[in-house]
C-alpha cells in the first residue's frame, strides 16, 4: 500500500513539473507578458496560413490576417492585412515604428505584400 502512494506522490510531482514548463514555455502567455509590459514580440503559427499572427510593441497589439498565394516558385503567404486591436494604443506611433514592424513580418514572409487598416494606412502613405 505505501508503495501506491509513493508513485502517486512521484506520479503528480511529475505532472506539476510537466505543467509548469508548459506553462512557461507557451507563446499565448509570453505574447500576454509583452503586451503587459509594453515590449515587442510576434506570435505566429508559421506552418498553418489559416492562422492570424499577433504581434505587441510598445504597448499595442497589433492582428495579421495571411493570405495564400503563388509566386514565381511556389504556393506562399503573399499577402497580408495588419491592424490594430485598440486604435486608442496608436497614439505616439510614427512611420519609423510601422516600418519596423513591416520589416519584421516582411523577415518571416519575404513574398508577402502588407496593407495596414486606416488610420494606418493614411500615415503610411503620406
Amino acid at each position: 500500500m505505501a508503495l501506491v502512494i509513493r508513485f502517486i506522490i512521484i506520479a503528480f510531482i511529475i505532472y506539476l513539473f510537466y505543467r509548469g514548463i508548459r506553462y512557461l514555455t507557451d507563446p499565448k502567455r509570453k505574447l500576454d507578458d509583452a503586451y503587459e509590459a509594453g515590449r515587442y514580440y510576434f506570435y505566429d503559427d508559421m506552418k498553418n496560413a489559416r492562422k492570424n499572427f499577433f504581434i505587441t510593441y510598445k504597448g499595442a497589439l497589433f492582428e495579421g490576417e495571411k493570405y495564400l498565394g503563388t509566386t514565381d516558385v511556389s504556393i506562399d503567404v503573399i499577402s497580408i492585412f495588419v491592424w490594430g486591436k485598440d486604435e486608442t494604443k496608436l497614439q505616439g506611433f510614427t512611420k519609423d515604428d510601422f516600418h519596423f514592424l513591416s520589416s519584421e513580418i516582411l523577415s518571416n514572409y519575404p513574398e508577402a505584400e502588407i496593407s495596414w487598416k486606416n488610420p494606418i494606412e493614411k500615415l503610411m502613405k503620406s
